[in-house]
């Protein structure tokens, strides 16, 4: 790790202009381009103290072991030299955006004596006029298929026009009229080059000129009683139109514009493109990019820009493009834009209309790709088996963390404090087990304390169920599974380095043969938060004697790993399959506590039927409805029934039904054992159950 002031520029030596610099590594490779309005201004700020810097800021300067620079005249030249050096060194700390996925084409290569029409992926070719990118290859094929009726263009291979030229017969699209067939001279090469002229004008949008002039043709030939030719025409407009319904017109206004929206969270980022022409979605295109370097969302837009237009020119670049930040500053991109298409172009934020709910669609699939993205990178099996083993290796763990639990505290300032406890084994979410805790001692914004109680409980709990189960063998059997006591005792897998315990081995059982709630500890407590969570959950820990179950914490701000009693966090590396798997971890605890909550938060703000009745007190009433199990069922009963519950007199009964009687019907399902609202937050039915129901 090199030391930033060994290699900083002395005082006077960095230049007061635009410019663009390089870091380069000890071995003298680009790690990092970067452009700067002011080279003095930006370098300065790689080379302060670096406790101030962010922490992938930090990595990138003690990695490199130089810095150069080159001072151009203007922002428009730093920004263009900025791309030209990115892509010729591909630095490792640059944002690096790779498409989610390879999208098709339509081709039609204008640069041959007879053009051709044809799907193709990959770099684009000089002379080739392209259309799209779209989802798939067959969206193009339909659409070529309709417009080949009205457009016959050439669409065979180099090797199969050849053979017909040769033999002096087409090949069958000729015959059946969907190819002009210029190999055997039907066409002449200028009539076919106009004829490939027009498809273009037509994809391009231009298709009202198209249109019109087909339905002349159509009226007169039916004027002349040429009824058949008429027909054909009709069939021509028909297929044209069918190809222009394909593409949704989303702009009014016949707008060609691109639209760029971005899904990110702090490791990750996902880009999507939607390419509008003639008011018309004609194409769409995502891209997926790690973010290496602390980059914000205007900065993420400018790198999408520079890599979407980079190698384009002319109309290729539309005359407006949609963005959700603008880069900072705004000005040298928005210059750069129009150079490289020859005129204006508008790069804005949508505020209102058509335009910013389409950008509202844009962004949908921006999310979604990013979810998708990380539910492909989670369900790897290789993946997930690294992920683990680098948990193991940067916490000191002496094997790897197979059942992982992670918790975190929820309230609305001080109100309704909540926690939640998730479970992963094996590197996967395991919903079933998801617990949900209500804070019991008390109220307040104390996230150490309730995260001392929470750790508390759940592992008395534990402790408890252990007890009542007795001591199961730690010893693995590789044949057993259920022993006479209930008690699921361990079994034996292959692994590389020799037989591996099963994880869900050693369990206390229900009586249903499933695993009792608490009975399982995990091999690792991961709590949302930094060094006072982490040293409550440890204390917690201690003083029920438990000391081998490892306990860490992930700081959200920063992404650092805190382990107890130690000063400084754990800094995993950025590409670290381990980092990636905590901070899901983590962030899927936040999401169950927030839901958790938040449900809290509507059951006290709607009133219960049952809150009217006159001294029916807050026992009684869970004692009604866990007997009943909801209200429906309790609104149906009888007072004779109502009276079967214990504390219940007749009276009481009888008012309980008349109040009832009186009230419209609830929808919401009731949880039998407290009467809580229950929220679809991906909690199992058997996490209601109204034992569980007690310790959320």
């Amino acid at each position: 790790m090199a030391d930033p002031s060994s290699y900083r520029p002395k005082p006077g030596q960095i230049p007061d202009s635009p410019g663009v610099y390089k870091f380069r590594d000890e071995h003298g490779r680009v790690i990092y381009v970067g452009k700067a309005k002011s080279l003095r201004q930006r370098l300065a700020n790689y080379f302060q103290d670096l406790a101030g810097l962010h922490p992938r800021t930090r990595t990138m300067v003690t990695t490199a072991a130089s810095v150069e620079w080159t001072v151009v005249s203007t922002e428009v030249e730093a920004l263009q030299l900025e791309y030209s050096w990115i892509k010729e060194f591909d630095p490792r700390f640059n944002v690096k955006y790779r498409d989610d996925k390879s999208y098709p084409y339509l081709a039609v290569t204008l640069n041959e004596e007879f053009p051709r029409v044809q799907v193709m992926r990959g770099a684009k070719k000089k002379g080739v006029r392209y259309f799209g990118p779209y989802g798939h290859a067959w969206a193009i094929r339909e659409t070529v298929d309709l417009m080949l009726r009205v457009f016959p263009v050439r669409t065979c291979s180099a090797g199969v026009f050849k053979r017909s030229a040769q033999i002096g017969r087409p090949c069958l699209l000729g015959y059946i009229g969907k190819c002009s067939a210029p190999c055997v001279g039907r066409i002449s090469a200028e009539e076919h080059h106009e004829l490939a002229e027009e498809f273009c004008d037509f994809m391009a949008g231009r298709t009202g000129a198209h249109i019109r002039r087909l339905e002349r043709r159509m009226q007169d030939a039916a004027e002349e009683m040429e009824y058949e030719r008429a027909a054909r025409l009709r069939d021509d407009i028909g297929a044209l139109k069918r190809a222009m319904e394909k593409s949704a017109v989303v702009l009014a206004d016949a707008t060609d514009a691109d639209l760029i929206a971005v899904a990110e969270d702090e490791l990750e980022a996902a880009v999507q493109i939607f390419h509008v022409r003639g008011g018309r979605v004609r194409g769409q295109r995502g891209w997926v990019t790690d973010k290496v370097q602390a980059v914000t969302t205007g900065d993420l837009v400018e790198h999408a820009l520079q890599q979407l237009y980079g190698e384009e020119q002319g109309d290729a670049v539309p005359k407006e493009v949609l963005v959700p930040a603008l880069p900072e500053p705004v000005e040298p991109v928005a210059q750069w834009l129009s150079q490289r298409r020859g005129s204006q172009v508008s790069l804005r934020i949508p505020q209102r209309g058509d335009k910013k709910d389409l950008m509202a669609t844009v962004a949908r699939n921006a999310q979604q790709s990013l979810a998708l993205h990380k539910t492909k990178r989670a369900s790897d099996l290789t993946t997930r088996s690294r992920a683990l083993e680098e948990i193991a290796e940067a916490l000191g763990l002496d094997s790897v963390p197979l059942r992982i639990e992670c918790f975190d505290i929820s309230h609305l300032q001080g109100d309704d404090v909540v926690a939640s406890m998730v479970v992963f084994e094996d590197g996967l979410a395991r919903k079933s087990e998801y617990r949900r805790f209500q804070i019991k001692t008390f109220q307040g914004q104390d996230d150490v304390r309730s995260m001392h109680e929470v750790i508390g409980r759940r592992f008395k709990r534990y402790l408890q169920e252990k007890q009542k189960s007795g001591e199961w063998t730690e010893e693995p059997a590789a044949d057993a599974r259920v022993d006479d006591n209930g008690i699921a005792n361990a079994t034996v897998t292959a692994g590389p380095d020799g037989p591996e315990p099963d994880p869900t081995a050693g369990r206390p059982l229900d009586e249903d043969g499933r695993p009792k709630r608490f009975a399982y500890p995990p091999q690792l407590v991961v709590v949302d938060g930094g060094a006072p969570q982490v040293a409550a959950a440890r204390r917690a820990l201690d003083e029920l004697g438990i000391d081998d179950v490892a306990v860490c914490g992930l700081a959200k701000r920063l992404e650092e790993v805190w382990l107890p009693e130690d000063d400084d966090p754990v800094v995993l590396p950025r590409s670290s399959e381990g980092l990636y798997l905590l901070q899901r971890v983590r962030d899927e605890a936040h999401r169950f506590a927030i839901s958790y909550q938040r449900s809290k938060r509507t059951k006290r703000l709607k009133a219960s039927p049952l809150d009217a009745v006159a001294g029916l007190g807050d026992t009684r009433r869970q004692a009604l409805l866990k007997h009943f199990g909801s209200l429906k069922k309790l609104r149906a009963a009888t007072i004779d029934e109502i009276c079967e519950v214990p504390g219940v007199g007749r009276k009481t009964a009888e008012t309980v039904a008349a109040a009832l009687a009186g009230a419209a019907p609830s929808a919401p399902a009731v949880n039998t054992a407290t009467g809580e609202i229950i929220e679809d937050d991906g909690a199992p039915p058997a996490a209601l159950s109204s034992e569980r129901g007690q310790d959320r």
